[in-house]
């Protein structure tokens, strides 16, 4: 007698293969990865309060009566922001695991290997939205800007994607120096970085040496598109702009991937 076939319930079949698609691996991963860092009030509290006090104080407090000075410093401490997170995340973290050997735990692991860095990526850019909505909410109220619904969702965009270079920047420097040293090293980078790009105080009212060499810094050519939106930059192309932020980002996660390759 010829044996009859038993059709095969496809149900657990997909159920089990959407359990373990690659999609679904990206999303645990920056999911785990943003509930960490979350977690972490080292990280946390000084990356969505600092931006937000130091506008209170310096765009608002010592500056009642010029509404120019919360425009402006709404656009660059914005950009501060997200420049604090992009090289913190990646610079220190990356630098911390890779010397407790958590990548090569992690490439041990039957995850996409990309979902690494995918996660950090899209943790930097939750915590710039969050710091993007929080200094317009303090700077809609508080600091008394008005701007159309146009610019706040402008301001807000460039700020999200604007943290990508940053964090490129920061993943090379963690490639680099070891956890020990790499909150040292980002300092060095992020602070100075933040003064001679003009994002403290207007270029123009600094030497003339220091706006001159201000284009090199990817932070001044990410705060002229976000100065651009409110109608406050030095006119410059929007175009270069957005080429060296492009080159930057791929320029350091091209050198960052050859170094955790090596």
């Amino acid at each position: 007698m010829k044996a009859m076939s038993t059709p095969v319930d496809a149900a657990p079949m997909d159920a089990l293969a959407i359990a373990h698609s690659p999609v679904r691996s990206y999303l645990l991963e920056a999911g785990y990865e943003l509930m960490r860092l979350l977690r972490t009030p080292s990280f946390a509290l000084p990356s969505l309060l600092f931006p937000c006090l130091f506008y209170v104080l310096f765009g608002v407090l010592l500056n009642k009566s010029n509404g120019d000075a919360a425009r402006y410093l709404l656009a660059t401490y914005g950009v501060f922001g997200v420049m604090g997170v992009g090289m913190f995340a990646f610079g220190v973290t990356v630098a911390l695991e890779r010397e407790q050997g958590f990548l090569i735990y992690k490439r041990a692991l039957p995850m996409p290997p990309g979902a690494y860095l995918f996660a950090k990526m899209a943790m930097a850019m939750v915590f710039a939205m969050i710091i993007s909505l929080l200094l317009a909410t303090l700077a809609a109220t508080v600091g008394g800007v008005e701007l159309r619904v146009s610019q706040w969702l402008l301001l807000w965009a460039v700020n999200v994607v604007g943290v990508l270079p940053f964090a490129a920047l920061g993943l090379f420097v963690g490639t680099l120096v070891g956890g020990q040293g790499a909150p040292a090293v980002v300092n060095l980078l992020y602070l100075p970085m933040a003064f001679l790009s003009g994002l403290w105080i207007p270029l123009k009212f600094l030497p003339k040496w220091i706006a001159e060499a201000a284009p090199v810094w990817p932070s001044y050519h990410h705060s002229q598109i976000a100065l651009k939106i409110i109608g406050m930059d030095a006119g410059g192309n929007l175009a270069v702009h957005l080429g060296v932020l492009i080159g930057t980002t791929v320029l350091f996660f091209m050198l960052a991937r050859r170094r955790l390759a090596a």
